[in-house]
Order: C-alpha cells, then sequence, then structure tokens
C-alpha cells in the first residue's frame, strides 16, 4: 500500500485529532494531542514474504503489538502494546493489514480485530485497542490518518514528556463532546 513504503516514518492520528504514541515505558501505547514528538513517529517495515502485512517500529526499537490481554476484564477490546523485540512466539500480533479507506486507512490485526482510538472518561480515555465495530456509530474508531514524516522534521522533534497528567486514567472525569465512549 503507497500509503505504508519500506522505511517510511509516518505518523497516525485518530479521530479524536490525537496521535498514537508509544510511551518511555516501551510497553504502553495510547494516543496524544501532541505529535510533535518522536514517541508520534513510527516506521514502517515491510514483513518478509508477506507483501500485504506491516509492522510499525517505535523510537524507542519497539513494535506496535495487537496483545490478547483485555483492556478491562469483562469488556471487549485488547489492549494495543508494544513489544521489546521480535520473537517467533509474539512475531504474528506485530504484523498489521492496512485497509485504505477514502484517503485514510484501517489496521488489521492478527485476529481480525481493528486497532481503535478510544475516548470518553477513564479508563477508556486516550486508550488504543483492538476490536470490532459493535455499530455502525463506532466503525469511525477505527480510521485513522496517515501522515508522512521525512527525516529532517525528525530532527527537531522532542522526546519530552508531553500530556503524562492527562493521561493517567484517574485524571479527571466526564467525556469530551463527541467523544466515544465503548460499550463492550
Amino acid at each position: 500500500m503507497e500509503l505504508f513504503t519500506k522505511g517510511n516514518n509516518v505518523k497516525l492520528r485518530s479521530h479524536l485529532d490525537k496521535f498514537l504514541v508509544a510511551d518511555d515505558d516501551q510497553e504502553t501505547i495510547r494516543q496524544s494531542r501532541k505529535g510533535d514528538t518522536r514517541r508520534a513517529v513510527w516506521t514502517v517495515e515491510q514483513v518478509v514474504d508477506k507483501p500485504n502485512l506491516i509492522r510499525l517500529r517505535s523510537s524507542h526499537g519497539t513494535y506496535l503489538t495487537a496483545s490478547n490481554k483485555p483492556l478491562l476484564l469483562g469488556m471487549t477490546g485488547e489492549k494495543v502494546t508494544q513489544t521489546t523485540s521480535l520473537n517467533k512466539l509474539m512475531d504474528w500480533q506485530t504484523q498489521w493489514e492496512p485497509e485504505r479507506d477514502g484517503f485514510q486507512v484501517k489496521l488489521k490485526s492478527w485476529c481480525g480485530k481493528w486497532m481503535r482510538a478510544n475516548g470518553g472518561t477513564p479508563p477508556w480515555r486516550n486508550s488504543v485497542t483492538h476490536d470490532e465495530p459493535h455499530t455502525s456509530k463506532t466503525k469511525n474508531w477505527l480510521i485513522w490518518d496517515v501522515i508522512n514524516v521525512d527525516g529532517s522534521d525528525l530532527e527537531t522533534m522532542s522526546d519530552g514528556d508531553d500530556e503524562s497528567s492527562v493521561s493517567s486514567p484517574v485524571s479527571g472525569f466526564g467525556s469530551q463532546p463527541g467523544s466515544p465512549v465503548s460499550v463492550g
């Protein structure tokens, strides 16, 4: 897919106008309004012998991974996390199949579910899961803008902390207007 070419650096922006970021703990994935940090940049890698699949590597060298861990017990949607290295046991969990949706893209995980940007009140706020849309209303939660990043832009980006207080599951309640809340 021309949106994702090998070695290309991209940022992914959700329907909430937030960027997919890899936290410094090298495990957590979340959404952030600040897209000007290196944590929002993902390097595209093609999967050998599978031209329709890609991997996304963070600035930490970790891979975007569709885990089988639920975000909340009893609810649908499993966590999207970071994996520090590729190994035979988890290799397939780092593979994503991009599907064009107009000028945007949806990313399908190993189990046929779609990467989804969640919003609303904690613990859903800023979380990223892979799930199936339950209604036509939640279909937009699966769509991502792909923004190409060139090398000179990378040099000016900071590694600094961004919105750590906002992403905390205990900070502030109440949903933003138009922000989705998962209904398990």
